[in-house]
């Protein structure tokens, strides 16, 4: 008998009430032109209180790889991260977010650029330009677009986020894995500043396209923002030296934003780029009013 061959990578999929969009994200990985018998994908279901679960489990048999469904009660991202590291055959780990959707070639170009770059812990993917039909997520999504435009296709000292990005799992265990005491986001931030600590590279914005279903109203991106600048309280705590704060004042992002409004443009000629100073103004005031919140409450809150 022919003995199965090992995953090269593995998929992970956290995900918590994600009904609106699982599918079609399961659809993006079902179609990856990557060997599927060198792949696999597992999922954690931390505590979805919506139809997410029986979707995945619906879905799960038609993906078309070896697949694992892990539901678990919520216990929050860094934790739902280890549990994929634990359960992944794969020598790297591709990121996938509930509301994420990937390019045919994205684990293949993904794979084989890690693959020739040993020294790389981490490489980022691109986002991918998309008509949201909403003034609000396509200023998210072009600041996202812009940023990479700036800084990606090298190595870089800024630390990407998980969520289309291959991370290799030998640096992962290297670093000590995910905090679990970072449940609601940072827990991307922490352990891509813990594997460059340890020696690794990390490569921005390579070139693998993935689309992201942004936050559509303001009321939505403040909360993520706040929680953001919260959480983020803590790893700055933990992590000396993890994040340059000047750049996070709102005046700075203001600033920031103008010059990603410029690099925008030339990408998509629209004029409503140009209200991505004021937006990005909006956004840090929330990180900061987050963050002096995590502040008051104490560094310790986090560890109980």
């Amino acid at each position: 008998m022919q003995q199965a061959l090992k995953p090269v990578v593995t998929v992970g999929v956290c995900v918590r009430n994600c009904e609106a969009m699982i599918k079609e994200v399961i659809s993006s990985i079902t179609r990856q032109d990557f060997p599927h018998e060198l792949m696999e994908v597992v999922f954690v279901d931390d505590g979805s209180e919506d139809k997410t679960l029986q979707i995945v489990s619906n879905c799960a048999s038609e993906i078309g790889t070896k697949t694992k469904v892990i539901h678990q009660d919520w216990r929050g991202l860094g934790v739902a991260r280890n549990t994929v590291v634990s359960n992944a055959e794969g020598s790297y780990i591709i990121w996938v977010d509930g509301d994420m959707l990937l390019v045919r070639d994205y684990v293949r170009k993904q794979v084989e650029f890690i693959e020739r770059n040993y020294s790389m812990g981490i490489v980022s993917g691109k986002y991918g330009i998309s008509d949201t039909k909403s003034l609000i997520a396509d200023l998210e999504l072009i600041g996202f677009v812009a940023r990479d435009h700036r800084f990606g296709e090298k190595p870089a000292e800024r630390l990407p986020g998980t969520g289309g990005s291959i991370f290799r799992v030998e640096a992962i265990k290297q670093a000590g894995g995910f905090d679990g005491n970072l449940k609601h986001a940072g827990e991307d931030t922490d352990i891509a500043y813990r594997i460059k600590e340890a020696g690794w590279l990390i490569y921005l914005g390579a070139d693998a396209v993935f689309f992201e279903h942004c936050k559509a109203s303001l009321k939505d991106i403040w909360r993520r923002y706040l929680l953001h600048g919260y959480c983020l309280h803590y790893v700055i705590h933990k992590d000396k030296g993890v994040e340059k704060l000047h750049e996070m004042i709102p005046p700075a992002a203001f600033l920031s934003g103008l010059l990603y409004s410029i690099i925008a443009y030339k990408l998509v000629r629209r004029k409503f780029v140009f209200l991505l100073p004021i937006f990005n103004f909006f956004k840090m005031t929330a990180w900061c009013l987050g963050l002096v919140k995590s502040h008051i409450k104490g560094y310790g809150h986090f560890q109980h």
